[in-house]
């Protein structure tokens, strides 16, 4: 059947008429067992690549792509490129998969009818158990746990690694990393720890982790690679003499398998009898080494778990686990795979229940599998962010940035498995309105250094929303909380903060709660407790901070600390 349907399809690209100098092509897309005209041309399944991918001549691509232009995009002049800067085949490999993908207008979607929801996961709950005594001691023996470390936190406004925040007190994210080994090394057992560094942390995790020598000894760190910038016209690298090094980006966690084979590191652990590692984000100080979820893992003889968590209305545009009809591996659908009219579908949290949490456990034999298999690659989807080659200048070149997600991989794995966990397994920082509620009285640190949302909150953090105008960098967060304290979230359902509102001390909020300040100024509000309630911050008796006032007011705390 599928191959007649193939031969239908083909017959109508070959049939489409010449497009001349159009800015569109007919290619096929073929994504889960489903055709589509437009986009581009590729097996009938992601997680199946065997047979070669079915795609026009990239000359012939661009041109339909650009209304005419080159006659040939080369990736060895991007090939070249990248060597030159000492980068891996296993890179360059994995940037190829994803620039041809960008080349053929691959969109990746993913339609509603080829998939359905996952269902009868195992919960962390059914498999928690004591695990005795000797099997810890091998089963960690075998074990690396792996934190991804690469991102800037540019989006915040950050220069140095998002790491280094302050999350609780003048804890930062690395502080209380170093102290989770520890404490696992002192209470459970020695296991080994490794950082996916990338070239703009790798010297800044290194110092923030001095006074942890066990931690950066010996093969501590992966470094991420990078890849060149694609300028958006014409699909080739892009230069920026001006600034050379804003040529080139991070290629997203997706790196991780290129990164473990290219450098080395793969081979060094499976030689060294590492079978297992678990890889989660520095930023998720929930995310630690769970032995019930190691010795589950170890037991199931699955080649990659993810853990995820069920959805509530606030994930809905998040992406989703699903499983693919035509042979039932589990994949993950995102946002940018669905179609307009499969949005309802994609947001029915009652239908698709389970998101990522990016925290996962791979089997480090069954990775080189499938690397052997692809050619040294791990396909995986590729993601284009739209973006300016200068991030400061809007007007500079337009540029596209490719990059991976590690998580897609559960496509790629046959066997691959998921686990739901609580929420208490997750606790990211994206942005400065998660970073205001983990660093609030919702989320305590435990003794072993986790951190995790107090029973008051019932299982469900505080949703909420800061001015994305005001308080998009860390340095609105600053401004907001200058007089020293952060608000009590503890009993808050949502918060919402309009316009430039400083917090004096003493302040809480429950239930549902709303600042507005409608007016160009800082206005204070005063401390107290809002509950159920919209504060409106522009009558004239408000207090008001000047710009000067409030710069002084956070050098001060910032030297305090």
């Amino acid at each position: 059947m599928q191959r007649s349907l193939l031969c239908v399809a083909l017959v109508l690209a070959c049939a489409t008429p010449s497009l001349g100098g159009s800015s569109y092509t007919p290619n096929l897309n073929l994504r889960g067992g489903m055709f589509r005209l437009g986009g581009f041309l590729r097996t009938n399944s992601f997680g199946n690549l065997d047979s070669p991918n079915l795609v026009a001549p990239e000359g012939k691509v661009i041109q339909a792509l650009r209304g005419g232009g080159d006659d040939k995009v080369v990736f060895d002049e991007i090939k070249t490129l990248m060597a030159g800067e000492g980068l891996s085949e296993s890179a360059i490999g994995a940037f190829k998969q994803a620039y041809e993908a960008l080349v053929r207008g691959d969109d990746g979607m993913i339609a509603e009818i080829s998939i359905t929801p996952a269902e009868d996961l195992p919960t962390l709950a059914d498999v928690s158990t004591d695990v005795p005594d000797d099997k810890v001691k091998e089963l960690l023996g075998k074990t690396v746990v792996m934190k991804l470390n690469g991102g800037l936190g540019t989006g915040m406004g950050l220069e140095k690694a998002k790491s280094l925040l302050p999350v609780k007190g003048d804890q930062s994210f690395l502080d209380l990393i170093a102290k989770q080994v520890e404490y696992f090394a002192k209470n459970k057992g020695d296991v080994r720890q490794m950082f996916m560094n990338s070239f703009s942390t790798s010297a800044d995790t290194k110092e923030a982790l001095k006074g942890h020598p066990s931690i950066i000894a010996g093969d501590w760190e992966v470094v991420q690679n990078k890849v060149p910038k694609i300028h958006a016209e014409t699909l080739r690298p892009c230069k920026f003499p001006a600034e050379p090094k804003m040529e080139w980006c991070p290629p997203g966690h997706g790196d991780l398998y290129p990164s473990l084979a290219g450098s080395g590191a793969l081979k060094k652990l499976l030689d060294a009898g590492v079978k297992y590692m678990f890889v989660s984000n520095s930023d998720n100080l929930g995310a630690t080494l769970d032995l019930s979820l190691l010795n589950f893992f170890a037991e199931s003889d699955k080649s990659f778990v993810m853990e995820v968590c069920e959805r509530t209305a606030s994930d809905k545009k998040g992406g989703h686990l699903a499983v693919r009809k035509q042979d039932g591996q589990l994949l993950l659908r995102e946002s940018a795979q669905c179609t307009e009219e499969d949005e309802p579908a994609f947001q029915d949290t009652n239908k698709h229940k389970y998101f990522n949490t990016n925290n996962l456990w791979i089997r480090l034999d069954k990775l080189q599998e499938v690397l052997d298999k692809h050619d040294g690659v791990v396909p995986l989807p590729m993601i284009k962010n739209s973006k300016t080659v200068d991030p400061k200048d809007d007007n500079s070149a337009k540029v596209f940035q490719l990059e991976t997600a590690m998580g897609a991989a559960i496509e790629s794995f046959a066997g691959a498995g998921a686990i739901v966990v609580g929420r208490e397994r997750f606790a990211p920082v994206k942005t400065c309105a998660d970073l205001l509620r983990v660093r609030s009285d919702a989320y305590e640190v435990t003794e072993d250094c986790r951190l995790v949302l107090v029973k008051e909150c019932a299982g469900t953090p505080p949703a909420v929303d800061l001015d994305k105008k005001i308080y998009k960098k860390v340095q609105g967060l600053d401004q907001m909380l200058a007089c020293g304290e952060v608000p009590s979230l503890k009993a808050c359902k949502t918060l919402s903060v309009k316009g430039k509102v400083v917090l004096e001390k003493g302040t809480a909020f429950k239930g549902d709660v709303k600042i507005v300040n409608p007016t160009d100024e800082w206005c204070v509000l005063k401390s107290g407790t809002y509950c159920d309630e919209t504060v409106n911050l522009d009558a004239p008796n408000v207090d008001k901070l000047s710009a000067d006032q409030l710069k002084e007011m956070v050098k001060k705390l910032q030297v305090a600390a």
